[in-house]
């Protein structure tokens, strides 16, 4: 229960949104031991935009390391935004070159994570959400953008 409270604390101060809901997963990689190899699709709501969510596609390693979540799952990743109702604005975003982290997921049990960052295009009236993955030493060139008009 201490464990459940400190992990509920930790997520409502970082402001940063986890995944609300799998969608759906595929195996890719039979493992003879412990859990196969996926693909996730997940679908994660911008706690600052009405009508904004994201759906995230990335893999997750399975075998003994992976059931035990000691795997570092490979940095490539797909995302679509789209509008699901009435795009709102909910008080303030950043509209700066360096954009706003609006959600982030641990893919490694320590040193790598995905993140998605979202950017404001003034001129065009667009939200741009950025995928990447960062890590301890290196991070990883993969990344994909997906955009949402604000006047559609």
């Amino acid at each position: 229960m201490v464990k459940f409270t400190a992990v509920a604390l930790a997520l409502l101060l970082s402001g940063v949104a986890q995944a609300q809901t799998r969608i759906g997963e595929v195996s890719t990689t039979f493992r003879l031991v412990g859990p196969n190899d996926k693909v996730l699709v997940e679908r994660y709501d911008d706690p600052k935009v009405d009508g904004v969510s994201c759906y995230v596609s990335r893999a997750d390693t399975g075998g003994l390391s992976g059931a035990v979540g000691l795997a570092e799952d490979p940095s490539r990743f797909s995302i679509a935004c789209r509008a699901v109702g009435a795009v709102r604005i909910k008080g303030e975003i950043d509209r700066g070159k360096k954009g706003e982290e609006v959600f982030s997921e641990r893919t490694s049990f320590i040193f790598k994570s995905m993140r998605v960052t979202r950017f404001f295009d003034a001129e065009k009236q667009s939200l741009v959400y950025l995928v990447w993955s960062t890590k301890l030493i290196d991070g990883s060139p993969y990344n994909a953008v997906a955009v949402v008009p604000l006047n559609s």
